[in-house]
């Protein structure tokens, strides 16, 4: 899925496969209104994710770092230029504030991850609820996970407690999945598979 797509525009509802209140809103805006904005504000309050804040609001930093995911963003400097190439869109994206590296790397480094743990918290309970009495075609007893995991390499130098090879730091993610499809992540610095 590249960025254009969450740059589409439904235009009436028969074009589109979701109901009139998506139409004529960006897939992107789509997406993103599946999240609450009022559970997420009560999340920054909680950690005063916004104090002394006057531009770039948490829900700023969330929705830049969701476009980058969402897109495959590698770097904060391709998010920056993404979503810079469409200024004119962002507000219809629901970004306020101005998108820039610095701006973003300080809001990843200072604001507080609790944040985004109890969004994502809320999300997977909320998937639970819709997905628990959907018929999976398997004759099950007992929850059934799917387990994988991956290698995120870093630089020793910025990360000397992740220690991999001689010249080269890493940690392990490991994705638990539900079989309805509600992720569990888990990072580890041990980046060997036991």
């Amino acid at each position: 899925m590249g960025m254009w797509f969450f740059w589409c525009f439904c235009p009436t509802q028969h074009s589109c496969h979701y109901s009139e209140t998506f139409s004529d809103k960006y897939a992107f805006s789509q997406l993103i209104e599946f999240i609450h904005f009022e559970q997420f504000q009560r999340y920054v309050r909680r950690y005063e994710g916004n104090y002394k804040i006057k531009s770039f609001s948490c829900w700023d930093q969330f929705l830049c770092m969701a476009f980058g995911q969402l897109t495959y963003r590698d770097s904060l400097g391709e998010i920056k230029t993404c979503l810079r190439s469409r200024q004119d869109q962002l507000y219809h994206l629901g970004i306020r504030g101005r998108v820039s590296h610095s701006t973003m790397a300080d809001a990843n480094q200072n604001r507080d991850w609790r944040i985004y743990h109890d969004l994502a918290q809320s999300l997977i309970k909320r998937a639970r609820q819709v997905y628990s009495k959907e018929d999976i075609r398997m004759d099950l007893d007992q929850t059934v996970y799917a387990l994988d995991s991956t290698t995120i390499d870093h630089c020793l130098k910025l990360f000397p407690w992740a220690r991999f090879r001689r010249s080269k730091a890493a940690v392990k993610l490991h994705t638990l999945s539900w079989i309805c499809g509600v992720p569990f992540l888990c990072l580890s610095r041990f980046p060997m598979d036991k």
